[in-house]
């Protein structure tokens, strides 16, 4: 959460942007969730801000989540609080100013995002841990061999910046497996006198549970080569399934129908706020943002059938 100070009405649209430009790289490039960037209706802005802009969510119930705001709040709260700075000429003149914040409700956004039956799927790059190793042993003597085996690789990837854990518990390898599924964690290594007998070491996608035999020498790369690609994975399938639940409609009857079922629905809009209002009384769904990326022509406002204003992002939200 932040607050900011300007002298111009243009610095403070700056810093707006800015810090919008922020959380849209911290969803999209560190969470790996897809959002629509836009800005708020009048009726759904920040009460006392000029502008709000907003980055927008699909979850995957399909419902939508607000993930982050940046307000421009002009003067209107350096009125009422009396917030003024010595300009250039040593006038005293009131500040523009700006508001911005996200919230551990992105930590929902994560597991509602990527989540599955199993548990938790983090994003690697957001991942406490990003691989976990898993010894199959019997023996102290067979502790002693993988311990050996694997130092070597513990020690390149640490070098590289991968968080490692190595689970040396008395749990059985199938309650470790499932305990780590379930947390989330995106790459498991498994390593028995059977893997050593070969000189590999197994690994398994947490987003895929697909199992990949390795040589230990190149595992290095591969690993992370692998997280990567499970950053990559999680995003395009998260922005598949968005787009698979975005729909365009032409009558208010469809309109209806589709936000009953779920999903984004894009669509015109008047830009009259008692049409907004009217559409929220019979569906419950909101204006969740006017996109920056804007397609009017010969579009119709969903509602009153009137030209469109702006095409526009209608969700049922939490």
């Amino acid at each position: 959460e932040g607050h900011t100070a300007h002298a111009t009405y243009d610095e403070a649209e700056e810093e707006t942007l800015d810090i919008l430009e922020l959380y849209r790289q911290l969803a999209e490039d560190f969470l790996a969730i897809p959002v629509y960037v836009g800005i708020k209706t009048e009726s759904e802005k920040f009460a006392g801000a000029e502008k709000t802009y907003c980055i927008e969510a699909m979850m995957g119930d399909k419902r939508a989540l607000q993930a982050g705001t940046s307000h421009n709040l002009g003067q209107n709260f350096a009125k009422a609080f009396n917030v003024t700075y010595q300009t250039k000429d040593n006038k005293e003149d009131l500040v523009w100013a700006t508001s911005w914040g996200i919230s551990t409700r992105l930590i929902g956004a994560v597991i509602l995002t990527h989540g599955d039956d199993k548990g938790l799927c983090l994003p690697p790059k957001v991942a406490p841990i990003q691989v976990v190793i898993i010894p199959i042993v019997k023996n102290e003597e067979q502790t002693k061999t993988v311990k050996s085996y694997i130092a070597s690789l513990k020690d390149e990837l640490s070098q590289s910046g991968v968080r490692l854990f190595e689970d040396w518990s008395e749990n059985s390898p199938g309650f470790k497996f499932n305990e780590w599924e379930m947390k989330g964690v995106p790459l498991r290594a498994e390593i028995g006198p059977r893997d050593i007998s070969k000189n590999k070491i197994i690994l398994v996608r947490r987003d895929d549970i697909k199992k990949i035999e390795v040589p230990i020498d190149n595992a290095k790369i591969i690993i992370i080569d692998l997280l990567e690609e499970i950053q990559s994975s999680l995003f395009n399938n998260a922005l598949a399934f968005r787009n698979a639940n975005t729909y365009k409609v032409s009558s208010y009857d469809e309109f209806k129908s589709t936000i009953d079922s779920g999903g984004f629905v894009k669509c015109g809009w008047d830009g009259k706020e008692s049409t907004e209002k009217k559409i929220k009384e019979d569906t419950s769904a909101t204006i969740r943002c006017i996109p920056f990326e804007q397609n009017t022509k010969d579009l119709k406002c969903v509602f009153s059938k009137q030209k469109a204003k702006y095409e526009v992002i209608f969700a049922k939200a939490y």
